[in-house]
């Protein structure tokens, strides 16, 4: 057969192009990203070499198939051993435990506790950044972790527990603490009648012997959302003489033997699959009362701050993951004679992706480093505002952005082979967990409620921005109006308090071109509910920002 023969011969296939994109792997996810190393660089530059060391894992393609084969591979209740005494125990695919040893191992759950250098806690919230892109259903035990080491070292009687969980390494066996070398904590606050609304719980701990802090107690009851049942000890809420106190329940007893908890089941989750949330009984089980009797609602709010933080952060992460899989494939892959991402139809939707993280991470970052400065009033209230802000707008936010990004790749990003499935599925649950849209909206609204000038610090950093931006000045004009009433304006207050923020952190710290953007379409008119919808700003110059490689 001729070459000419060949070349009209429709029965054989031709040879494939040269356009199909590989994985992205082996680029480090903390230097080549504009704004983690601006945090390390800024305020805490002893951390680039952990930071660059974590970056460099979180595309790595064992690390990858690890992330993976632990959401495959879901664990697995058993009550019973083989001679049928009760067990309560849960079985993980090795490929979870790999997980938690380099998470833990890394410091992402205590750095802010153990690094005596400023900037502890910017970064410690740069670190749980690159973990949540590596992995939601670990991110969740690291959370719990970091949100509970104030607590426990706030009384000497848990001093024991504290030192354990703040050690950087990982110890998954199943014995009671004096046995460890190193120990985890789960949050076990919610039952299945009263879900958010703690005082309406019906568990019930009675005292041993005395009433107080530090005593022992046996609970009774349960908990219909436990995550990490495998965790060493769980913090906890029950009714007690007082009112609703908070305990601390190891899951072992010194003895060895079983706390008086049952696992009834696991729950099938949409995402965070890995990760074993579960409903459990308490059946006399022995705690410690952390605090005063009646004071349970509000030591646990306590660590709420930094739990909504870490949501927020890691809410930003998983953006950043989901973006940076849509910029490798963009711009590897071509059509109509150029590459995806300079195409006029794609360039304004990988932009708009990109002003959403780059919004989302600065927000984030910001209240980790009110966290820094915890001492100075206007830094409280900035962290008592903008927290359950920016846990509900980068929650909600998050969604989009990933279902977004599968689109940008088309239909190898919904097969399951491939990271997005993953990401689009975890991605409403950090919305849901430690409060949900609603209960942010109302904590903003009890804030300024008691007092209206508590937004003064954060309108303050507004400001100067607002100088030099006509349409942010008009949304710091609008949020000084909508304050007077936070019970009527709800979600649209907490919408432009988000925005505004975000886009005065952006003409701070980002180039004029994101930072202009930004403040044009989320605050000017003409930007569509959607993505895409960008009109007249420098689209390359947005996606070079945002690029990895």
């Amino acid at each position: 057969m001729t070459a000419t023969d060949s070349a009209s011969d429709f029965t054989r296939q031709g040879p494939v192009p040269e356009n199909l994109v590989g994985d992205l792997v082996d680029v480090n996810a903390f230097e080549r990203d504009a704004v983690a190393t601006h945090v390390v660089d800024t305020y805490a530059p002893w951390a680039r070499e952990r930071a660059s060391a974590l970056g460099a894992r979180v595309w790595d393609p064992q690390v990858l198939e690890t992330a993976r084969n632990a959401q495959r591979h879901t664990p697995e209740l058993r009550r019973l051993d083989r001679l049928g005494h009760e067990v309560h125990d849960v079985d993980f695919h090795p490929s979870y435990h790999d997980l938690m040893s380099l998470a833990f191992g890394s410091g992402v759950h205590s750095l802010a506790w153990t690094a005596d250098a400023p900037g502890a806690h910017s970064a410690r919230a740069v670190l749980s950044y690159l973990w949540n892109q590596v992995d939601g259903s670990t991110a969740c035990p690291t959370g719990m972790a970091y949100a509970s080491i104030p607590i426990l070292r706030s009384r000497p009687e848990l001093a024991p527990w504290a030192e354990k969980i703040v050690v950087e390494g990982y110890d998954p066996a199943d014995v009671p603490l004096e046995q460890k070398s190193a120990a985890t904590i789960g949050y076990f606050m919610t039952e299945r009648h009263g879900g958010s609304d703690l005082r309406a719980n019906i568990t019930v701990a009675r005292p041993v012997g005395r009433r107080g802090p530090g005593e022992t107690y046996l609970v009774n009851g349960h908990k219909w959302f436990a995550s990490v049942p495998m965790a060493d000890c769980y913090l906890t809420v029950a009714q007690t003489e007082g009112g609703v106190s908070c305990l601390l329940v190891p899951r072992r007893r010194a003895d060895g033997s079983l706390n008086g908890i049952r696992v009834n089941r696991l729950k099938d989750k949409l995402g965070n699959r890995a990760n074993a949330s579960s409903e459990i009984e308490y059946h006399d089980a022995e705690a410690l009362l952390v605090g005063d009797e009646g004071r349970g609602v509000s030591t646990i709010l306590s660590s709420a701050e930094y739990t909504r933080l870490d949501f927020a952060i890691g809410s930003a992460g998983l953006m950043r993951a989901a973006l940076s899989q849509a910029l490798h494939y963009n711009d590897r892959r071509t059509a109509f004679g150029s590459r995806l991402s300079e195409l006029p139809i794609q360039a304004p939707v990988l932009a708009d992706l990109a002003l959403e993280w780059a919004g989302a991470a600065h927000l984030g970052f910001r209240l980790a480093r009110a966290e820094d400065h915890h001492d100075d009033v206007s830094e409280q209230l900035v962290s008592r505002l903008l927290t359950p802000v920016a846990k509900f707008w980068n929650c909600r936010r998050v969604s989009g952005v990933t279902e977004e990004v599968i689109q940008a790749i088309g239909g190898n990003a919904y097969i399951e082979e491939h990271p997005c499935p993953r990401y689009y599925r975890e991605a409403p649950l950090n919305a849901i967990w430690e409060g949900t849209s609603n209960m942010m909206v109302s904590d903003v609204g009890r804030v300024l409620t008691r007092e209206p000038k508590a937004v003064e610090p954060v309108l303050d950093e507004i400001r100067p921005a607002a100088a030099e931006h006509p349409l942010l000045a008009d949304a710091v004009a609008e949020i000084e109006k909508l304050v007077g009433t936070p019970e009527d304006t709800g979600r649209y207050l907490v919408t432009r308090l988000a925005l505004a923020a975000q886009a005065a952190l952006l003409v701070e710290h980002a180039p004029t071109a994101v930072a202009d953007a930004f403040v044009g379409s989320r605050l000017g008119t003409g930007w569509g509910p959607g993505y895409g919808t960008l009109r007249g700003v420098d689209f390359a110059s947005i996606i070079d920002f945002a690029r990895l490689d």
